[in-house]
């Protein structure tokens, strides 16, 4: 069953390459999405879509988040799926 969760990452995750690790784990789950700088407060946002489990096992991930980083809170809701079009994982500006 797919899914597409909004995902909000809290604490020292600006600067430690917190997006490009999500990149990484997304893409190697062949999910769909994106992340980016959330610049009002410090946090990451994240959309993601694909098999259930993928997305939950991505979900954990970012609660870990790199190495350099440290995760305060980690806030996630159910969103409707897109429509297919997107394809791929990314970074937005």
């Amino acid at each position: 069953m797919e899914k597409r969760v909004s995902v909000t990452v809290r604490g020292l995750v600006q600067g430690v390459g917190f997006r490009m690790f999500i990149v990484r784990e997304a893409s190697a789950r062949k999910l769909s999405g994106w992340t980016r700088n959330h610049l009002a407060d410090g946090s990451v946002e994240i959309e993601a879509q694909g098999p259930a489990g993928l997305v939950d096992d991505l979900v954990r991930q970012a609660s870990i988040g790199p190495s350099r980083s440290r995760v305060t809170s980690v806030t996630v809701r159910d969103i409707g799926l897109s429509d297919g079009q997107e394809i791929g994982f990314r970074i937005l500006s």
